[in-house]
């Protein structure tokens, strides 16, 4: 997830958060009952523009509206403007169980990505106008003014 999304500006910190979770699965394989458990632990984000993030532990999290732009553990500022393809990689650690017996670890972490999320990074420009378009309505930045 990204905030915010789907367009951000140039400079500006885009908080970039998972939303991952426990996974728990039943097979059978041999006759045998086997209980699955995926735990996620690391988290890597692409972001895109040649910027990698991780792999660390925290999947960040959301931020209220009214703090868009600060920046976060997660969090990315893009130096161009453009579309980019932003891909989340999560590492999952594993136990498993056969027959209710008890839980072992499986070795390694399996990594999965998540399909790419596309960022749109936009300029902004900032001016100042000494005219008032109510008293000027021709005025530099006024609808119907000089643009």
């Amino acid at each position: 997830m990204a905030q915010p999304s789907p367009h951000t500006l140039r400079g500006a910190e885009t908080n970039f958060y998972a939303e991952a979770a426990e996974q728990q699965f039943d097979v059978t394989m041999f006759g045998q009952q086997v209980h699955i458990i995926a735990t996620p632990v690391q988290y890597t984000w692409n972001y895109g523009d040649g910027t990698v993030f991780g792999p660390q532990p925290s999947m960040g999290g959301p931020l209220p509206q009214d703090r868009w732009g600060e920046k976060t553990r997660t969090s990315h500022a893009y130096g161009a403007t453009g579309d980019f393809q932003v891909v989340l990689t999560t590492s999952f650690q594993g136990t498993y169980s056969v027959n209710a017996g008890p839980a072992l670890p499986i070795p390694g972490q399996g990594q999965f990505s998540a399909p790419p999320q596309t960022i749109s990074v936009w300029r902004s420009l900032t001016r100042n106008y000494a005219d008032d378009c109510n008293a000027n309505p021709q005025g530099q930045g006024c609808p119907g003014g000089q643009r």
